[in-house]
């Protein structure tokens, strides 16, 4: 018979357990997790991005493995259980999703009108406001810098790349944004500009400062242009690679030591990789 989802609940709390359990588990805190949190999501992901389907079920049993294990930490401190997961979670889908679920329940699943997309989307951002300011009003905030904003509850832990792109969709969200694509290039083009009086100006902060303007304005163009900004680096990352360590072979094969090999013959190197991998694909 198959394990099921009791099974993992019982193994969790089991390794756990203080006197029979894993030295390794039971020493762990919901901070101390975090880092394999991570290193799971970011599996999941490549293994997705390398449709590697025979080894997906696997890492994506890992990473619910995560949200158990942070469920037992936090049932032991008496905060929540796992269930409390599971029924916040599809209170919130069920509420989310009107143009499914009119009502908010199963039993009214296949009564709603047929919605545009334009008005899903409407919808969504409409109710993830007013849990903003459900979220807002139990927290009881009342310092000025602390006021209800549309970018509430976007998280400083993520990424900087991914946290850049989701402020801009949020601020967009509300029509602080362009809607052309034209001032957005130009908008790229005054960054760059900006760099380069930095750099002649050898101020060290001030480039600083104009990169992270430069990086900021990158993410808005590729947001307007509908894609993904790390998924965008991630696929520029995983061609730098390939293309990389094809120059090193081909380095290798004429035996070149790369670090004093003239400029002009490395990027020779590079237009022999960039066409070798073109023509295998």
């Amino acid at each position: 018979m198959a394990y099921q989802m009791d099974d993992l609940l019982r193994l969790m709390a089991q390794l756990r357990d203080p006197q029979h359990g894993c030295p390794w588990d039971q020493k762990q805190d919901l901070a101390s997790i975090v880092p394999h949190t991570l290193d799971e999501v970011y599996e999941v992901i490549d293994t997705i991005e390398r449709q590697d389907h025979d080894h997906l079920c696997d890492e994506l049993g890992d990473l619910l493995f995560q949200v158990v294990f942070y469920a037992q930490i936090c049932a032991e401190q008496g905060q929540f259980r796992f269930d409390d997961i599971i029924d916040g979670l599809v209170s919130k889908l069920l509420r989310r999703h009107p143009h499914v679920y009119p009502d908010g329940t199963f039993a009214s699943f296949g009564s709603s009108d047929k919605l545009t997309e334009e008005q899903i989307k409407q919808n969504w951002e409409r109710i993830k406001a007013e849990e903003r300011a459900a979220k807002r009003a139990e927290s009881d905030i009342e310092s000025e810098t602390d006021a209800a904003s549309v970018l509430d509850d976007i998280s400083t832990g993520l990424p900087a790349l991914m946290r850049a792109h989701k402020l801009q969709k949020r601020a967009a969200s509300v029509g602080f944004d362009w809607r052309e694509l034209a001032p957005v290039f130009e908008n790229l083009q005054s960054e760059i500009v900006e760099v380069q009086e930095a750099i002649q100006q050898q101020d060290e902060q001030a480039i600083a400062d104009e990169l992270g303007d430069l990086l900021f304005s990158c993410v808005n163009l590729i947001r307007h242009l509908k894609q993904d900004s790390e998924q965008v680096l991630r696929q520029a990352n995983g061609k730098f690679e390939q293309r990389f360590r094809r120059v090193e072979l081909l380095a290798a094969a004429q035996g070149l030591d790369m670090s004093s090999t003239d400029e002009a013959v490395l990027d020779q190197l590079w237009q022999q990789a960039k066409q070798q991998l073109a023509e295998e694909t």
